[in-house]
């Protein structure tokens, strides 16, 4: 039975036609020391949410000690939405097919911005304005690099005109718009979250320092050492066609939430969907918003550093780095743009004994959520590098549960590893990226 209002699309009578696994990646699960039965709940808890005909397309990948558990991916990367024709193509979803990360592309931007302060470029307690001085106008002159990575710069609402599609391949006219902005509150003083409007300032302040965008920078000093296919922001204009359409599903978004995350995107909550598959927006540089990835490359990345910066013995990061990175600045205070209790550190979010986008029990795991039901992250304690990727754009609906039981299931499924006896990566041959 349809529920009025709520926006669905067609659920398939045979989930097992519509699931695609990479079974030459995944290792046994004894390998590892998870259960093979523990391995499937945390299937089910995907095929659950499939089922709430929320999203048409789910991808999910787990690593546990450096090794592929799951790599698989259920539903359709287009011709399954809401609004589609019964005939349409159907094209499925494999571990291959790349999604926009929106905003946990937050935690990469970040990285980059770590690794200029890694090689003596910059320091995070500079001032913005050091490196792009006309951004101190209206006395945002006090506004520092960590303020902008901890979202106390206090500029979190984004001018509409800076999301206009035509505007995005114009970054220095995005840039002048920042710099003119007037901040709501001083710097420091209040957590809100900046979802746009940070990763602007971050990009800028890279290409300041180094002479490069932030899109040649990270290929060139992150990507291309560690052979990631995708992983970027935005595509080449052949790749568009391959990127997971997103669709808006769920109940119509309501104020005051759908007011506050307008403020914040600059454009509506439907727009903000419909504008995430537009050839424009997917071959520009959104720092905040728009990386294209894979679950398996997602987790891989938050692989590097749970390493401590290395992987498949190349090193990018220092040790220290991904600490100072991610040790907590915010303290659960009230987050006054999402309303919620969060614990940030400089460019992720920390989890938590109860209240944690990971999972129960999780207060050394730190990665980032990204619009709407997007998760990456890393647990320390598990040794856990994982990734949920969703192509269905709900608010907020009834069965939310179920997207967070996936990330119980795996908290459950990978029990905390004691320092001690913490195995060492599983070294086997790489199968894809």
């Amino acid at each position: 039975m349809r529920i009025p209002f709520i926006t669905k699309f067609r659920v398939p009578a045979s989930l097992e036609a519509v699931t695609s696994r990479r079974a030459a990646a995944e290792v046994g699960p004894r390998e590892v020391g998870v259960k093979a039965t523990a391995v499937e709940e945390i299937w089910h808890a995907v095929e659950r949410l499939y089922q709430t005909a929320m999203h048409p397309a789910i991808q999910l990948c787990v690593r546990r000690h450096g090794a592929v558990l799951i790599d698989r991916a259920i539903g359709h990367a287009s011709g399954n939405g809401p609004h589609d024709p019964p005939d349409a193509k159907k094209v499925r979803a494999t571990p291959e097919t790349p999604f926009t990360i929106f905003s946990a592309a937050k935690a990469v931007t970040a990285m980059v911005v770590h690794l200029l302060d890694q090689r003596n470029l910059i320091r995070l307690d500079d001032r913005v304005c050091e490196y792009i001085p006309e951004f101190g106008a209206h006395e945002k002159q006090w506004i520092t690099i960590r303020h902008v990575l901890t979202h106390r710069a206090g500029i979190p609402n984004l001018p509409p005109r800076v999301m206009q599609l035509e505007q995005l391949k114009d970054p220095a006219a995005i840039v002048r718009i920042l710099c003119k902005a007037e901040p709501t509150s001083r710097a420091g003083r209040q957590l809100a979250y900046h979802a746009i409007s940070g990763g602007f300032i971050l990009g800028e302040l890279v290409r300041r320092v180094t002479g490069k965008d932030i899109r040649s920078f990270l290929h060139e000093e992150i990507l291309r050492p560690l052979n990631f296919r995708w992983m970027n922001y935005g595509v080449g204009r052949r790749d568009v066609r391959k990127v997971a359409i997103n669709y808006f599903t769920g109940p119509p978004p309501l104020p005051p939430l759908s007011i506050l995350l307008e403020r914040a995107f600059g454009v509506g909550f439907r727009q903000a969907v419909e504008q995430s598959n537009d050839p424009r927006f997917l071959t520009s540089v959104v720092p905040s918003a728009n990386i294209v990835a894979t679950a398996n490359e997602l987790s891989r990345f938050y692989q590097l550093l749970l390493n401590g910066g290395a992987l498949d013995g190349v090193r990018i990061f220092d040790p220290r780095t991904i600490q100072r990175a991610t040790a907590e600045q915010s303290y659960f205070e009230i987050d006054l743009t999402l309303g919620a209790p969060l614990r940030y550190a400089m460019g992720f979010i920390l989890g938590a004994q109860w209240l944690s986008l990971y999972g129960p029990d999780t207060e050394s795991a730190f990665g980032h959520l990204g619009f709407t039901n997007i998760l990456s992250w890393a647990d320390p304690e598990r040794q856990v590098a994982a990734a949920i990727m969703t192509s269905g754009k709900p608010l907020l609906y009834p069965q939310l549960y179920y997207a967070y039981d996936i990330v119980r299931q795996i908290g459950s499924a990978c029990t905390k590893v004691r320092r001690s006896t913490a195995r060492k990566p599983v070294s086997l041959p790489r199968v894809g990226p």
